[in-house]
């Protein structure tokens, strides 16, 4: 056999051995577990800090009364719209019939589904069965979160969606 001088060249730069030692493992499980954890706590914040998700302050107290409340907003037969047009919120109470109806109080809070840093509490007038408020809103998707009290006291509430674009 003849020898090609391979080996020779191979024997005569060798490499340096590369150990993993346990500050290396040790690194990469830090580095590892750090990054899920730091995620984890990014993502938690977000969720927790863009929606307190609270509907109620005692979520059973209210659920007590919750099948006689729907069933007298539901006797009422309304129903109701809004929209944004040229600057001007309008929201319409119909019954049954498609009648206008005349509705003792109404209250508003304007704001995005997932936040309420943004809500707005506009003053609406009165007008021929239309409640209307001028209200600039940026692009986006928006409730309007209504109580409205019939002439008899009935509550009527309802969140209706709003899309501007």
């Amino acid at each position: 056999m003849a020898d090609t001088g391979i080996m020779a060249r191979r024997d005569a730069r060798p490499r340096p051995e590369r150990e993993l030692k346990g500050w290396h493992v040790l690194a990469m499980f830090l580095c590892f577990f750090g990054t899920i954890i730091a995620v984890n706590i990014f993502m938690a914040s977000k969720a927790v800090g863009t929606f307190p998700g609270v509907e109620a302050k005692n979520g059973f107290v209210a659920s007590q009364s919750f099948q006689e409340r729907r069933a007298a907003q539901e006797a009422l037969g309304w129903t109701v719209g809004a929209r944004l047009a040229d600057g001007v919120l309008e929201i319409v109470f119909t019954d049954a019939a498609g009648a206008p109806v005349e509705v003792a109080t109404m209250e508003a809070i304007v704001g995005r589904p997932t936040h309420v840093y943004a809500d707005q509490t506009p003053e609406f007038t009165y007008r021929r069965g239309v409640f209307s408020t001028p209200l600039t809103l940026p692009e986006g998707n928006w409730d309007v979160r209504l109580v409205a009290h019939a002439r008899d006291g009935t509550v009527f509430q309802q969140r209706v969606a709003v899309v501007v674009e």
